[in-house]
């Protein structure tokens, strides 16, 4: 337990320096996130720096390779498909910079890119006999699903690293839902001694070092640098674990971000009219009146709560 509160602490303070580092840079750069119209109460945080998500990621990569080493190749393909999702990220915040609007790669391009990606999971989980779910609540057991698993670990993959995107609304919002998610992952992995407790751990230190930036108000967004990568990574540590099915539960409020935009725009083309003020939830809440302070400690909570229930029936 001592190697992993060091491998925490470590990564808050490699996070720390190195987001300390990049803000000027970031500054110097003319960095900032360009605000859609529609959402207003975000109008001030119009040229506020982004790619944050550099930082983290980089603290997450180095502490993750400090204690695991170069040995475990499911440890270093979660590191890459991590780094290939910020990689796509990093593309569609660039864009958005230079062309100085919010959009970047085009929908269909960010999804090309995801679908390879994923494929490469979904193959190497296929080829090394990756195939069987842990299924929550049920003291152990599990589903051997063959080769179903490739199709079923590509749409994951896709599901989650836009869930996770789409969360990424508010001061704090993805970061801190992402923390306690990766936090339950370390802890119920430490208990198996498995390798990939170290890298979630590393992402806890980073992302609370990262926190102190991003609350509200926040001067840095993780932009989809941060977030794209952040949906890599649970999916890596979630499905390379063979604990899958805890994606949607554990993570209940990235599931109820998607859900909330694809209820939203099928009701709304069938009907002319709106189940939410605004999707994703988290602006409804917002139009609602509720803070965005309010609205983080939230999502954060019903996460926590969540995980210690499913500790409580590991």
């Amino acid at each position: 337990m001592k190697l992993y509160l060091i491998c925490t602490l470590s990564a808050f303070a490699a996070a720390c320096a190195l987001i300390l580092m990049l803000l000027p840079l970031l500054r110097r750069l003319k960095a900032g996130q360009y605000i859609l119209g529609y959402v207003k109460e975000h109008a001030s945080k119009s040229g506020t720096p982004t790619m944050g998500g550099l930082a983290f990621i980089a603290a997450i990569l180095i502490c993750s390779f400090a204690f695991c080493g170069f040995g475990d190749n499911i440890t270093n393909l979660t590191l890459v498909i991590t780094s290939g999702f910020a990689i796509v990220g990093f593309l569609d915040d660039f864009l958005k910079i230079r062309r100085k609007e919010n959009e970047g790669l085009k929908p269909y391009q960010k999804i090309v890119f995801q679908l390879a990606i994923a494929s490469v999971a979904a193959t190497y989980c296929h080829l090394n006999g990756l195939s069987e779910l842990s299924i929550p609540f049920s003291g152990g057991m599990s589903i051997d699903i063959g080769f179903w698993i490739i199709p079923f670990i590509i749409f994951v993959f896709v599901a989650t690293v836009n869930c996770v995107n789409l969360t990424d609304g508010l001061d704090g919002l993805a970061g801190g839902t992402s923390l306690v998610y990766l936090l339950f992952f370390g802890i119920m992995l430490s208990f198996f001694s498995d390798d990939r407790a170290y890298i979630a751990f590393s992402a806890v230190g980073a992302l609370a070092a990262f926190l102190l930036f991003n609350s509200n108000k926040a001067s840095v967004f993780m932009g989809d640098t941060g977030s794209l990568a952040l949906g890599g990574l649970i999916s890596c540590i979630s499905v390379f674990t063979q604990n899958t099915l805890y994606i949607p539960v554990v993570g209940i409020m990235f599931a109820v971000s998607g859900i909330s935009v694809i209820v939203q725009v099928i009701y709304y083309k069938r009907t002319r009219r709106r189940v939410f003020l605004m999707a994703p939830l988290h602006h409804h809440f917002q139009m609602k009146g509720f803070s965005e302070c309010k609205i983080t400690y939230a999502y954060s909570l019903i996460t926590a709560l969540v995980a210690i229930i499913c500790l409580i029936f590991l």
